[in-house]
């Protein structure tokens, strides 16, 4: 699709008090000299990217005056610039300055680079190093054990042993999948996605939880499969059929030495639930549990 702003992760971290711009900005140098997948471009050779490892230089940290009139538009406008992959970092950050005890510190990363999970190591470290900053010292952290560029060669050499078997397993679960969603839709699919989504949160009381505990641990499920089931229940019955494909984010981090890490681990799984034969609810679950696990 070109150059898009659609996988920037924007992350905005309001500061009150007095700051010290600069240990922040070398606490950001720190950030990114410890986590190599911040200082990573991925040029292309022969038509494919591969990964290249900048050295360690230091974090520019623009300095932004705005009001509070303004603050929201340009934390949007800063946050839908897009990355150039090949040549440039997939991290910027800016400071916005409200006023001398009032900032608004603005990281934009490429989804390439970081995930959810990423968040708790990178501002534990960022806040680490501008405590040691402030200190007039470097932060005294131990090496991290392995870096991204590990886990990358990792996963080559587990496809170069494993390929094929994973492969046919993916094929034969994903036979005759429907490209598209069968769900009716109250408008026409637009030509071309605009990326825009919304979030709808169901909220259950604690009654309703013990209830459906109790309903996972009868049937040997655990509560994420009687979620499953439920909702695929709901679409089946909402006109998407009775084969119901969901996708479902893993943590992909398979190895104790990569939870400390930055880096895109995450990954989809695509679970699909088959209500053929109009199942009661137990069957059902126990039809999730057997494709879950």
């Amino acid at each position: 699709e070109g150059p898009s702003a659609t996988y920037n992760i924007p992350m905005a971290l309001r500061l009150t008090g007095e700051l010290d711009r600069e240990a922040l900005r070398l606490a950001l140098t720190d950030l990114v000299t410890r986590h190599e997948s911040l200082r990573t471009v991925y040029p292309t050779h022969e038509g494919k990217a591969y990964q290249s490892v900048r050295p360690p230089e230091p974090v520019e940290l623009p300095v932004v005056p705005v009001t509070a009139e303004t603050l929201t538009a340009r934390l949007a406008g800063l946050s839908a610039t897009p990355f150039d992959l090949a040549a440039s970092l997939p991290l910027r950050a800016h400071l916005l300055v409200l006023g001398d005890q009032e900032h608004v510190l603005l990281l934009v990363i490429h989804h390439i680079a970081s995930d959810g999970w990423s968040n708790a190591p990178l501002f534990r470290d960022l806040s680490e190093a501008y405590a040691a900053r402030t200190e007039g010292r470097a932060p005294g952290w131990e090496p991290l054990p392995v870096q991204y560029a590990d886990y990358a060669l990792w996963q080559q050499r587990l496809m170069e042993q494993d390929e094929e078997r994973q492969l046919g397993f993916w094929r034969e679960t994903l036979t005759d999948l429907p490209e598209e969603a069968t769900l009716p839709a109250d408008r026409p699919r637009p030509a071309t996605a605009s990326n825009r989504g919304s979030t709808h949160t169901v909220h259950g009381d604690a009654r309703l939880h013990r209830a459906l505990t109790t309903l996972a641990q009868d049937t040997g499920a655990t509560l994420f499969m009687v979620a499953q089931a439920a909702v695929s229940t709901l679409l089946s019955r909402s006109g998407a059929g009775p084969d119901i494909p969901l996708g479902s984010p893993v943590a992909g981090r398979t190895d104790q030495q990569l939870d400390d890490l930055v880096g895109f681990f995450v990954n989809t799984l695509v679970l699909r639930t088959d209500l053929t034969g109009d199942p009661s609810f137990r069957d059902l679950l126990h039809r999730v549990r057997e494709t879950d696990l």
